[in-house]
Formats: structure tokens, sequence, C-alpha cells
């Protein structure tokens, strides 16, 4: 069984960057689709961004599209979401989450996802 830490958040400027960090334990890791999701204030949990097992496959919200890069390391059982040009509304507690699947798959529903972090908060000021 996979499960993940998340880490890197912080208090940041608007237009500053962020890079987050999910650590993830077990043997299998590299079966896994990985997601980022994020859930601010008063708000329900959104998709972020996800990246199949093999990295080779990404998708994002629209969002964050040109501003957010999802990538994995198999080697370093190590999914990142590096976060440029940071808005106000990016402010959330964002969440690491995997599904294992047995192809080249990316999950953008919250519920197909099986394993899930704690969460690490962002906080982006004005």
């Amino acid at each position: 069984q996979v499960q993940v830490v998340e880490s890197g958040g912080g208090l940041v400027q608007a237009g500053g960057s962020l890079r987050l960090s999910c650590a993830a334990s077990g043997r299998t890791f590299s079966s896994y689709a990985m997601g980022w999701f994020r859930q601010g204030p008063g708000k329900e949990r959104e998709f972020v961004a996800a990246v199949s097992w093999s990295g080779g496959n990404t998708y994002y919200a629209d969002s964050v599209k040109g501003r957010f890069t999802i990538s994995r390391d198999n080697a370093k059982n190590t999914v990142y979401l590096q976060m440029n040009s940071l808005k106000p509304e990016d402010t959330a507690l964002y969440y690491c989450a995997g599904v294992r699947t047995p192809q080249e798959t990316i999950a953008t529903i919250p519920n197909l996802y099986t394993i899930w972090g704690q969460g690490t908060q962002v906080t982006v000021s004005s």
C-alpha cells in the first residue's frame, strides 16, 4: 500500500513561485497515476493536475494551465507540482493523491483516487 506525504507549501506573494513535493512510500509507486487537488476556504476540493504512472501523460485544470507543471521521479518515489505566477485565488490546502492504474491513464475526479495525503497549505498574498 502506497502512502504519501506532501511538503513545500508556504506563504508567497502574488507572482511568486513554489514547488510542492509528494513523497510516496511503497514499492508499487510507479504503477500509480498521481494527482494534485486543492481546497480553498469555503470551497469544494478541486482538481489541479494529474500525471500518468510513467510521467508521459499530464493534464491540468484550465485555471492553472500554463502556470503549473506536474512531474514525477519514480526513482525517488516523488511527485512534484511547480507553481509559477501564483495568484491569491490559488490559496488553498493542496493534496497529493494516487490511484493504481493498469495503463497510462489519468484521473481528474477525486472519488477515483484511493490514496490521499494530509495536505500542505499554500497562501498567496496580494
